[in-house]
């Protein structure tokens, strides 16, 4: 696993976390980075990714509705809803990182956290995200 690999991963967790519990003790989410990351520059990343993700969750969310076909985003499995959102948050506002390696890590994601289905899903529906993101704005 690379190390922007196991910032997802943590991300992933937090995230995970907060869909249970809205409100996120700013202390506890910074002792759980120092714990699980240590390098600054990893932390940092899980962070853009945390605070991207809560921050721009409805329009996220918005676009996540607009391409899984027959799935609200409430009905989706947790783990799966949160991965989707860490792919939807990058596809839409790291556009240094290619759409393959965001699709691609969040599908070992899915595998690693996910039911047998997951992985699959992850898969179509961010392809779906992706080809609205090279055609542009829907």
């Amino acid at each position: 696993m690379t190390r922007r690999s196991r910032a997802r991963e943590v991300a992933l967790q937090l995230l995970f976390q907060h869909d249970h519990n809205a409100e996120l003790e700013p202390a506890v989410v910074r002792d759980f980075l120092d714990r699980r990351l240590r390098l600054p520059e990893l932390i940092r990343f899980a962070e853009e990714i945390l605070n991207g993700v809560i921050q721009r969750r409805g329009e996220i969310d918005q676009r996540l509705a607009q391409v899984a076909e027959n799935w609200s985003v409430e009905r989706m499995a947790a783990v799966d809803r949160n991965v989707l959102r860490i792919g939807v948050f990058e596809l839409l506002c790291q556009p240094d990182t290619p759409t393959k390696v965001i699709i691609d890590e969040a599908i070992e994601l899915a595998k690693r956290y996910g039911s047998a289905e997951s992985p699959a899903f992850v898969n179509g529906v961010l392809d779906r995200v992706a080809a609205g993101r090279q055609q542009g704005p829907a």
